[in-house]
Formats: C-alpha cells, structure tokens, sequence
C-alpha cells in the first residue's frame, strides 16, 4: 500500500466504524446490495468449481499411480530375500515367479492405460480447470471494481456528514465558509466517482450472472462427455485383462477364499501371533495399603478375567519356592507373569494370618449334589483386585472353572472369594 493509500484509509476510519455499527447517515442501495450478494455466491463457487475439477484430475493420475505402486510392492513381497540366514527361500531364485510375472503384467497395462487416458486428462484440463481459472480471474478484477465502489461510498458519506456539520452551524466565521465552500466541491467530486462505480455495477453484474449461466453449460457438458470417455476406457482395458495367474470364471469372494487356501490356519497356528506380554491376562489397577480387603477379593462378583490361550505343559512353581514345597513332582514349572508389580505380594505378607472363619451353618438334606473342591498344591498370593489367596494344603470351594487348568478359575476359601490360577490347585 502506498502512502497516498495509507492516508485515505486513515481518514476512511471513523466512516468505516459508523458504516459497521451503522451509526449515522449510511448511503443504502437495495438493488446493489442484491447484485453484490449474489456475486458473493459466484466467487465462491467458481472457486470451488476451480478446485473440484483440479482434484478430480489428480484423483484419475492418482489413482492409476498407485495401482501401479501397487504391482511393484506384491512384486516386492513375492521376491525372496536373498542372502538373508533368516529368509528360507533365500536359495531360492524367485519365491513365487507366477505372482511375479503376474505383476509385472498388471503394470504394464495400467502404464499402458495412463498412457492412452492422457488426452482425456489434458482435455480436462483444458477445457475445465483452464476455463475455471479465467473466469477466477475475472471475478478477481471485478471485485476491485466493488472494493473501490466500497471505498467512495465511505468518502461520499464522509463528505456528506462534514458539509451538513458545516451547514447546521449558526455562526460561521470567515474560515468556516471558506471550509464550506471546499466541503461542497468534496461532496460534488464524490458524488460523481460514487456513482459511477455504482451505477456501472449495477448494470453489469447482471449481465455477468447471464454470462456465466452459458459459461457453465458447456464447460459441465465437456466434463461429463470426458468422464463418460475416461470410465469406459477403464472398464474396457480392465475387462480385456487376461492374466493367468487369476481365474476369473469364479467371482470376487470365491477366487480370494481358493487363493487364501489354508493360510489364516497356519498363520493362526503360529505361537508368535498369539504372543502377550500380561501372560493373557490384563493387569490390575494399583491400591494403597488400605484396600487389602479388595485384594483379598471380598466382593461378590470379582472382575472377569480374559482368558490366554497359551497352554503350559507343567503347572508353575509358587511364588514363595522357598516356604511351600513342589507337590506335582514337576521338574520345569511356569511362573505367573507378576503384572502388577511386587507390592502386592508385600501388602498380602503384611497382613498377616486371616482371622478364623465363623461356624458354618448346619446345611440341610436338600438332595443337592455336593460342592466340588480342590487342594491348593502352592502358596498363593493375592497379586491383583479379585485374587483368592490360600497356602499349600487348604481345601477350596469351586464356583466355577474350566476344562484347561492354565486358565483363571473361581473359589472360595475361608469365607473369602476371588480367582486363582487352576494349575495351582488338584481337583479332588
């Protein structure tokens, strides 16, 4: 901005900030004001219609690009890594030379194909992102001409409310009618300039909302005539594909389950895919040393546990080797993963001997088949909220269990109720 521009604006201010706030005497045109809105709407969406076409020919380029990437990286995959001790087909020279081969086909015709949609794309491009950005252009001149129309109507009004300042005063003096005299020559000048922006605005948005009716009629017919021509070009090279590593007499699901074969079995069948690090089982949150009654799973309904798949040969060793001796006979034992970090089996140690349980009541002759039980083989210790802690020898109440020991059942022992691993006990 120049310096003679910078002053105008300084003087525009205050007009400006009345004009806002629509404070004072503010020159209203209903029917530029209606021209000016809709001309608004034209700018946008002629930039939008700028922008879309722009995508939509990246998107065609795009997409043939990446179906080309596409090849190269099952080629990629297919081809062993020679030399490598870890990769066992490193002897050999191609791990799969019909998925290779297959690939190197489909490259070449999707290159073939970008090849033959190019002047299609450049007629896209031509005749509509080009188009597009001529009539941007444009509307870009034409709105200078509605940003200086902006600018005189803030003169005309400033120069209107400084004459009738001059007019309402009773007495002027010799410098006041010379101000006067110089206020009614601003107004005459800015009215002329006000209204011929006006006035021509006016007259001419109009014309150019005509004008760019007839401009979009062609330019969406030659959009849609160039997408007709691009789709049908890749149906027709995509139908005409003849590959032999795929079998296209079956459909889309079925050639994919005959390819598969048995893969997601084998690959299932892998230990590593299965690996976790909590052993199967998610930690618990941590507690202070005033919830020992939570550890000890007092509550009704304890925490349901995820089940591991990963079985274990041999039950684990307790985890006080030292205290409770190896009743299984097991030379190799597993030891629980401690996910929740060693202070729970402090807070357990430290609460000492549990308090002797109340008399049971006598139980009736109701019929009912007795509780199944087992023998604790281990000491075990509460190591997270909803455990069931017991030491070697103590007879426990089965709620409930499964059929594989190396998986979390539930008990109850002493009045108390929780979960406990079934490899540590012997079902009696």
């Amino acid at each position: 901005m120049s310096l003679k521009g910078l002053q105008k604006g300084v003087f525009r201010a205050p007009q400006t900030f009345k004009q806002k706030f629509n404070l004072g005497d503010n020159t209203k045109d209903a029917v530029y004001m209606d021209a000016e809105r809709r001309f608004e709407e034209l700018e946008v969406e002629t930039k939008k219609l700028h922008e879309e076409s722009k995508k939509y020919f990246e998107a065609i380029n795009g997409m043939l690009s990446h179906q080309i990437e596409f090849a190269k990286a099952v080629a990629d995959i297919y081809k062993p890594i020679s030399g490598r001790v870890s990769d066992p087909d490193s002897i050999i020279p191609e791990g799969n030379p019909e998925g290779i081969r297959a690939c190197e086909e489909y490259e070449s015709i999707v290159r073939e194909l970008l090849e033959t949609l190019q002047p299609e794309l450049e007629m896209i491009e031509t005749r509509v992102i080009r188009p597009a950005d001529e009539l941007l252009e444009v509307i870009k001149v034409i709105r200078k001409s509605a940003t200086k129309r902006q600018h005189k109507q803030l003169d005309y009004d400033r120069h209107r409310a400084s004459l009738k300042k001059l007019q309402d005063k009773k007495d002027k003096s010799l410098k006041d009618e010379k101000a006067l005299y110089k206020a009614e020559n601003d107004v005459e000048q800015a009215t002329q300039e006000f209204n011929y922006f006006n006035d021509l605005l006016k007259d001419e948005l109009p014309k150019l909302f005509a004008l760019e009716r007839e401009f979009i009629q062609p330019l969406f017919q030659s959009f849609y005539y160039m997408q007709l021509n691009v789709f049908y070009t890749l149906h027709e090279k995509m139908q005409s594909i003849d590959i032999g590593y795929f079998d296209l007499t079956l459909d889309v699901e079925a050639a994919f389950e005959k390819k598969r074969g048995d893969i997601k079995e084998q690959t299932e069948a892998l230990s590593i895919v299965h690996f976790k690090t909590t052993a199967g089982r998610k930690p618990g949150p941590r507690y202070g040393a005033g919830s020992k009654l939570a550890i000890e799973g007092k509550s009704s309904t304890p925490p349901s546990r995820r089940q591991t798949h990963d079985f274990v040969e041999n039950p684990p060793p307790p985890y006080t080797a030292a205290l409770s001796p190896n009743l299984s006979g097991s030379s190799s034992a597993i030891g629980r993963a401690n996910s929740t970090g060693s202070s729970w089996g402090a807070v357990a140690k430290a609460k000492g001997a549990a308090p002797p349980p109340p008399k049971p009541k006598p139980s009736r002759l109701s019929g009912a088949p007795a509780a199944e039980t087992a023998t604790a083989l281990y000491d075990y210790e509460a190591q997270a909220e909803g455990d069931l802690s017991f030491t070697a020898g103590d007879l426990i109440d089965i709620i409930q269990r499964t059929a594989n020991v190396n998986e979390w059942w539930t008990g109850k022992v002493a009045g108390r109720q929780g979960q406990f691993p079934g490899n540590y006990v012997r079902v009696n």
